[in-house]
């Protein structure tokens, strides 16, 4: 059996991988979605500190042993990410110097946590399913799959539907802002768009690279194409595309999921790079 047919027969005949194809793909389109506002806001790395907000909140509901962690991380994300975006920019400590003081701050003391309290025999494996992704994605059962799809097309929904106002917000706040536009409550919306991203997209490929998920792809459109409209498409392409070859890639070669899957990126990424080089010279 080749490749091809061997890729076929997982995707044809296993629940798990279709599954899995069907998450991977609708967490790499809301990530894409808000790359490119993100890097243009200077926001970039907020996907990484909102991530290691989520592994600590993680670490305290693991102490706690509840039975569903999203109730806890969930809320704790978007109150950080409103921290950031929102009231952050009225404060003396902002934009990336806030995520850093959160980022490392979350980190080291969810960590400590799962020390301090271990709930296995195995903290340090634990630790490193969730910072690099583990293969949960792979074990996803029936209501995940749907609760991810809800949360997704929520996601997508207020996107398409505020699409006006967040392209207003993110290349001119304050011209926004004088036109009537209400800029804070957009970048409220903003905030907890990429707090539910984040969180849906732990299991994927985990919280230290939840940030290339989200910047690779728009980074790569913008080497190529020039307006918002086909940056956000190109980047949905591209992102959507790297998610699941690297998902088949790792089963086929059983590597770590997200590590594969950034992996993907980072050669779209050149790629894109050697195409607008080429695009520029004629």
């Amino acid at each position: 059996m080749n490749g091809l047919e061997k890729l076929w027969t997982y995707i044809t005949q296993y629940q798990f991988v279709q599954y899995a194809l069907i998450v991977g793909v609708l967490i790499a389109l809301c990530s894409s979605l808000l790359g490119a506002t993100l890097v243009l806001k200077r926001f970039s790395f907020i996907g990484d500190g909102l991530s290691h907000v989520a592994f600590g909140a993680i670490a305290i509901a693991t102490v706690l042993r509840l039975s569903n962690d999203m109730l806890l991380v969930m809320p704790v994300t978007i109150l950080c990410a409103i921290l950031l975006l929102h009231v952050g920019q009225k404060t003396k400590v902002r934009g990336d110097a806030a995520i850093a003081m959160l980022s490392v701050g979350a980190l080291a003391l969810g960590y400590l946590l799962m020390n301090i309290f271990p709930v296995s025999s195995n903290v340090a494996g634990d630790v490193c399913s969730t910072l690099f992704g583990s293969t949960s994605i792979l074990t996803i059962s029936t209501a995940e799959m749907w609760l991810c799809v809800g949360m997704s097309v929520l996601v997508i929904a207020v996107f398409v539907v505020f699409y006006n106002k967040i392209f207003a917000v993110t290349f001119d706040e304050s011209f926004a802002t004088a036109t009537g536009t209400r800029a804070g409550l957009y970048n409220l919306l903003i905030s907890v768009l990429i707090a539910v991203i984040v969180v849906l997209a732990m299991d994927l490929v985990g919280s230290l690279l939840i940030s290339a998920l989200v910047v690779f792809p728009a980074l790569s459109a913008m080497r190529v194409f020039k307006s918002f409209r086909s940056v956000i498409i190109c980047s949905a392409v591209v992102s959507v595309s790297c998610a699941v070859i690297g998902i088949l890639v790792s089963i086929l070669a059983d590597t770590p999921v997200g590590s594969t899957i950034v992996a993907a990126d980072i050669l779209a990424f050149i790629g894109f790079c050697a195409a607008g080089a080429i695009t520029c010279r004629k």
